[in-house]
């Protein structure tokens, strides 16, 4: 079959083969035995590949032992050819055969139809087999009888195992769940570090906000302390001036509104009537006389004056358009003092038109009649309190938008004294009602004295901590501060006595005029310490000696006199 490896054809003559081994197969490899040694045919010789006569032993024999054929008496037993002379001898030969013929693997000669023995390739040891024989090999099963060699047991190559795959996958299936778990376990490491970074810097950053505005305890800018973020003195304020003039009854009501823009803090500042300014020729004055009089612009120069500060504005607010501003916000809420009766009220004993009471509801002109109002026996002060109140729930509901407070300032249509502006008003309100509504707003009276004097002691805490200001109000003995109030019926009374008590060396403090006339003057004064200086009025004005005695005083003045028809400016 295979005739690559056939002895015959490998160059060997027909000679008898002996097996000299086996291949990495398992198959015999033979050999060509040499002529010369060749044994002699005799009848005792033994040859390995005959059968043994009567108990002989056939190592390629199937296992049975076969009985010696027994011959005629008188006949010679023929001679024996172990190559099997009367039959040509193959080695791979296969089919019937007569009794001499002679079997190599041991079958009984005369037996009939041999077993076919399957084809083994005869080549030389060191030639390796081809591959293709390979798995021919290994599928062929062996001949009955013959050793079962399988190639299975030559094989000295490693072949993979299931079960080391098995393994494998299960080690990289552990190593990868392990690995998951340590990945997983430093993700939660790092949101966990992740997130108390976060909280760290969300906290040092609130209280470096509290800190910047001032807001912490014992930090605060408004206490004055040496622990204020940033000194009183550097920081930064935005003031305007709000004059309210009632336009029904006369009189006005000033106010400051301030936006410290270093604290974040919004704060009206309560002005009262008496406080006592210097006029542009140096005479002293009082807010209201200097409202009247001077105007805004000289007010505002005067109260930067008086006050160490720098106000940016104006802002005339007569009483109707208080009311409108009111209407136009959408009413306002405000714990109300006092019930205040209405103005236009014909019968006494009338529902009053503002109840007291908390969180009360104010229209425009409720705003107006509370703003104003001002009960028999009540100082200025009382009236400017309710002011400041009304102001302050109108910041509250004013918008926070510039551009929206900007359109409401214009749909006022009130004309605004420069350099004020619709749109610069506009942007200052709608940081005030910001403040307002966040609660970083508050209202403060500024403390006057009697005479209308700044105390350091009681008005530092306005002053110097919310305007940041000095104050420097009239010194006391610099000159003697008289108020003339005219009640000759002549008003140019009042000038013409002025003129005099200025070119004499005292301070002119406005009195306004009497509601009725006087037939004598009167020169008064309430220190005794003034005595001298009431007597000194009387002579520059040419009023006689009797006319000085000791009264009441006008607030802000040393000396009050009152004039009356027997007042002769000529003479003086």
């Amino acid at each position: 079959m295979n005739d690559r490896y056939d002895a015959g054809d490998a160059g060997y003559g027909a000679g008898p083969y002996e097996v000299v081994g086996y291949d990495e197969y398992g198959r015999p490899v033979y050999r060509q035995v040499p002529a010369q040694q060749a044994p002699q045919a005799q009848q005792a010789t033994y040859d390995p590949y005959t059968q043994q006569q009567g108990y002989g032993y056939d190592p390629y024999t199937t296992g049975q032992q076969q009985a010696a054929p027994s011959y005629g008496s008188g006949q010679q037993q023929p001679a024996y050819d172990p190559y099997g002379s009367q039959a040509p001898y193959h080695p791979y030969a296969t089919g019937t055969q007569d009794a001499t013929a002679y079997d190599p693997y041991g079958q009984a000669a005369g037996s009939g139809q041999q077993p076919r023995v399957a084809e083994q390739t005869a080549y030389i040891p060191q030639q390796a087999g081809p591959p293709e024989d390979t798995q021919a090999s290994r599928d062929t099963e062996p001949a009955a009888g013959e050793p079962d060699y399988r190639t299975e047991q030559f094989a000295f190559v490693e072949e993979p195992d299931g079960d080391s795959e098995d393994v494998i996958d299960w080690l990289k299936f552990t190593e990868n769940r392990t690995e998951r778990r340590e990945e997983a376990r430093r993700r939660a490491r790092s949101r966990v570090i992740a997130l108390v970074v976060v909280l760290a810097l969300v906290a040092v950053g609130g209280v470096g906000y509290l800190w910047f505005a001032g807001k912490l305890p014992g930090l605060s800018s408004s206490d004055g302390e040496a622990g204020s973020a940033t000194p009183v003195a550097a920081q930064k304020r935005d003031v305007l001036v709000v004059h309210l003039h009632n336009t029904a009854k006369g009189g006005t009501s000033t106010a400051l509104l301030v936006d410290n823009t270093t604290t974040k803090q919004g704060t009206t500042v309560l002005l009262p009537n008496s406080l006592a300014l210097t006029d542009d020729d140096g005479s002293t004055t009082t807010l209201a006389k200097s409202v009247d009089d001077d105007g805004t612009s000289g007010t505002r120069d005067q109260l930067d004056t008086v006050l160490g500060t720098s106000i940016q504005g104006t802002w005339r607010l007569d009483t109707p358009y208080l009311q409108n501003l009111v209407e136009l916000v959408g009413n306002i809420e405000i714990d109300t003092d006092t019930d205040v009766p209405d103005p236009d009220a014909k019968k006494k004993g009338a529902a009053p038109l503002v109840h007291k009471g908390r969180q009360q509801t104010l229209s425009g002109k409720m705003a107006v009649a509370y703003a104003t109002y001002r009960a028999a026996g009540e100082s200025q002060n009382a009236q400017l309190e309710r002011f400041g109140q009304v102001m302050q729930g109108v910041l509250r509901k004013m918008s926070s938008d510039a551009s929206s407070a900007t359109t409401t300032v214009q749909t006022l249509a009130q004309i605004l004294d420069p350099p004020l502006t619709d749109k610069d008003l506009g942007a200052f309100l709608a940081k005030l009602a910001d403040l307002a509504k966040s609660g970083d707003y508050k209202t403060a009276l500024l403390p006057v004295q009697t005479d209308g004097t700044l105390s350091a002691q009681t008005s530092g805490s306005v002053v110097k901590d919310i305007l940041g200001g000095t104050a420097k109000s009239p010194a006391a003995g610099s000159a003697v501060r008289v108020s003339v109030q005219n009640a000759t019926g002549v008003k140019d009374d009042t000038e013409k006595a002025r003129v005099v008590l200025l070119n004499g060396g005292f301070t002119f403090l406005e009195g306004g005029s009497a509601s009725g006339t006087e037939a004598a003057s009167k020169v008064l004064y309430a220190d005794t310490a003034h005595k001298a200086d009431a007597a000194e009025v009387a002579k520059t004005l040419g009023l006689p000696a009797g006319s000085v005695t000791k009264g009441s005083v006008s607030s802000g003045a040393d000396v009050s006199v009152i004039l009356g028809r027997d007042y002769e400016p000529s003479s003086s």
